[in-house]
């Protein structure tokens, strides 16, 4: 058991809200900093504010999750992939998930505090974004676009902690953030459509219907076009553009995949491809940087 503000809670339910077993979405969080941090310091970015960052991401991923579940936690009790979460399940209260969300918050802010000015200022963008997904989804017909900003943000803040400015480069990855995270978010709504039909709760996946596998294919095409665009404005080397048509390649097999009735399972295990993508984009990065 863990006691957090005269809270007891246990270790299972506290991992279960945090997703600990589950980091999916905080890898997809990291990538596009990890990109920005790379880019802005030419190929060598500096180990402490690598961990400040990869510190950060956990942190407000952590936070990220569990200000959905307050948010949604009768809606959870409705779907059957959600029902078992923590709050919704009754096994945690919300004033300890309001505990540990405050907590949580606490930490980022220890950390942000170690950055320049300018990335401090930025902070509680990031913050608002956090809080306001999960609310997006009940009154805007495409809420994953505020989900890309709150993952897209993290790059933002990571070229500014390196440049000390808003350069257009990291712009331009924060856009590409907004349209991957559609894509690959339509596609981890094609889990619940029934559900979130139902409950009358928005989402990309309802919104497209029949043209999902067009809207989510153009998503993606903007993404590699624009990161493309960011390769070209910074001069990368020949291996940035080898991953990014490895990446498009692994895009439109998706795509093609998705013209077909996918499965639950089958839609997850599609939306966790997208980690192998961001990690392919980081090397193509990294690499074009070092050898331009």
């Amino acid at each position: 058991m863990a006691a957090l503000g005269g809270l007891s809670l246990s270790w299972s339910d506290l991992a279960d809200l945090i997703r600990l077993r589950n980091q999916t979405g905080s890898l997809l969080l990291l990538f596009p900093t990890l990109w920005a941090l790379v880019l802005a310091s030419d190929g060598h970015p500096p180990l402490w504010l690598t961990v400040i960052f990869v510190a950060g991401v956990f942190v407000m991923r952590s936070a990220g999750v569990t200000v959905n579940d307050l948010w949604d936690r009768d809606l959870d009790r409705r779907v059957q992939r959600t029902r078992e979460r923590p709050l919704a399940s009754g096994r945690m209260q919300p004033r300890a998930a309001v505990a540990v969300f405050l907590a949580l918050f606490g930490i980022a802010t220890g950390l942000v505090f170690l950055l320049n000015p300018l990335t401090i200022a930025l902070a509680p963008v990031a913050l608002l974004l956090t809080v306001l997904y999960p609310l997006a989804k009940r009154v805007l017909l495409l809420p994953q676009a505020i989900l890309g900003m709150a993952f897209g943000w993290g790059a933002i803040m990571a070229w500014s902690a390196v440049r000390n400015e808003i350069g257009w480069p990291a712009v331009g990855i924060f856009v590409a953030t907004i349209v991957w995270a559609i894509g690959y978010d339509t596609i981890y709504a094609l889990q619940d459509q029934e559900d979130d039909r139902r409950v009358g709760v928005h989402s990309a996946a309802l919104l497209f219907g029949p043209w999902i596998w067009v809207a989510i294919g153009s998503a993606l095409c903007a993404m590699v076009a624009l990161l493309g665009l960011v390769g070209l404005a910074t001069g990368l080397a020949w291996p940035f553009y080898v991953t990014l048509l490895l990446t498009a390649v692994l895009f439109a097999w998706q795509v093609h995949r998705i013209k077909r009735p996918v499965a639950p399972a089958q839609a997850f295990a599609l939306f966790k491809q997208h980690i192998w993508a961001g990690a392919l984009i980081l090397a193509g990065f990294w690499s074009g940087v070092l050898l331009r």
